[in-house]
């Protein structure tokens, strides 16, 4: 006979494990295909444990922590997992939400999907040829989109444009 104190635990656990895992979520693009796959143990040796938190596992660098929040260089910024170029510095502009953001990503160059982790809607953007995760979108930007991709800076690398000195 089962001891109904075991099987209450049992309950309360398998229900606590699941309401944990619906408001984390699970990483979206666990079931997509893309043009760069690797294997969990390949991202892990090519990223730092920071980008491999962000672009892998649907982390967030805390707010002020990038060194691309001070990048003003012309340029391009890109992906961290796949070097795909992401966002011009063109469209970069101060937020001062404590993220690097953009108004507008370069064609062809992201996603977005659906994120309800934390219980919460949002757009979620993510690199379209690895599935890197970069941040969220926001319709609180300037002109002339009226968007906000807020992206985690370690997700990205700045590419600085040549110079054409003479």
């Amino acid at each position: 006979m089962i001891d109904r104190r075991i099987l209450l635990a049992t309950t309360a656990g398998l229900f606590g494990f699941a309401a944990l895992r619906w408001l984390r979520g699970e990483p979206a693009n666990a079931a997509e295909k893309f043009e760069v796959e690797k294997t969990d143990a390949e991202w892990r040796a090519q990223l730092t444990p920071q980008q491999y938190e962000i672009l892998r596992q649907e982390g967030t660098e805390r707010p002020f922590t990038s060194p691309l929040l001070k990048e003003h260089r012309k340029g391009t910024f890109a992906c961290a997992g796949c070097d795909l170029p992401l966002f011009s510095s063109e469209t970069k502009y101060e937020s001062g939400t404590g993220w690097p953001s953009f108004y507008q990503p370069l064609n062809n160059a992201v996603s977005k999907r659906e994120d309800r982790t934390f219980g919460m809607l949002r757009s979620e953007i993510h690199c379209r040829r690895c599935g890197g995760h970069l941040g969220h979108v926001f319709d609180d930007g300037p002109k002339p989109t009226g968007l906000r991709y807020c992206m985690d800076g370690f997700a990205l690398q700045f590419r600085p444009a040549a110079s054409t000195a003479s």
